[in-house]
């Protein structure tokens, strides 16, 4: 494989093209449970009719896993807002019809959003107090069998000339969209863009008719578990929503 082509760089990993292939190699010390699982939620959300670039193989390119899939040209829905921000708002609401779309699939192998947060949780290393709070909100909250992505942000999307192409699965679920949605809510804060988090977060309640006060409470949840392997400069922050049990 030709591995000359950087297309792109993130935490840990960088994605080459080798002709009408992506190659994404992940650092050594990425564990293989987590490289093959990433690999199997792509193919089972592809079965479940989301488009997504096709794995084709996972291979090992000198003593480091990789992920071999189509290649998709195109820009990503973060670099057309970037390069256009006049039409910013037409491509939000481009991005929640896209995440909606994605909630009405169903994937029954996927792992379980309320299994996972729970375990999140535990991990967390927050007082049992707190921990305790937390797991009694999850546990009452519905249980739904949504596709979650569980990292839909717009730079996850490629635009296609034949149509939109969805990124990384390797934090997919099955579970509650409100939860999903959450976490693209706490993505825009992480990057900077509170003003596209608030637009956001009323387009796709007002889209899908959900109270935002649902989503809202899922934020401590989703910010707890986000917390136990988010970057150490992101953890401060993203425990500062934790303790807020009402939001503004």
């Amino acid at each position: 494989m030709n591995l000359e082509r950087v297309i792109a760089v993130r935490n840990n990993k960088t994605v080459y093209r080798d002709g009408d292939k992506a190659i994404k190699v992940f650092d050594a010390n990425f564990s293989k449970s987590d490289i093959l699982n990433e690999a199997l939620n792509q193919a089972r959300v592809e079965e479940a009719g989301i488009r997504v670039p096709k794995v084709l193989e996972v291979s090992v390119i000198d003593g480091k896993w990789a992920i071999v899939s189509e290649y998709i040209p195109g820009k990503t829905l973060a670099q057309l807002m970037e390069e256009n921000p006049q039409n910013k708002d037409a491509y939000l609401e481009q991005f929640v019809d896209l995440q909606m779309d994605v909630h009405t699939h169903r994937a029954p192998l996927l792992n379980k959003l309320h299994d996972k947060m729970k375990r999140k949780i535990d991990e967390t290393g927050l007082d049992a107090t707190t921990r305790y709070e937390l797991h009694t909100r999850l546990d009452s909250t519905p249980h739904h069998n949504k596709v979650c992505h569980g990292d839909f942000n717009p730079s996850n999307i490629i635009m296609s000339e034949n149509g939109p192409y969805i990124l990384d699965w390797s934090h997919a679920t099955q579970g509650n969209a409100s939860a999903d949605v959450a976490r693209t809510y706490l993505l825009f804060w992480l990057n900077g863009d509170i003003d596209g988090a608030k637009k956001y977060l009323n387009l796709f309640c007002k889209k899908s008719d959900t109270a935002r006060q649902y989503v809202e409470r899922w934020l401590p949840i989703v910010a707890a578990s986000q917390s136990v392997k988010g970057k150490p400069q992101e953890r401060e922050f993203l425990l500062s929503w934790v303790d807020v049990a009402e939001y503004q």
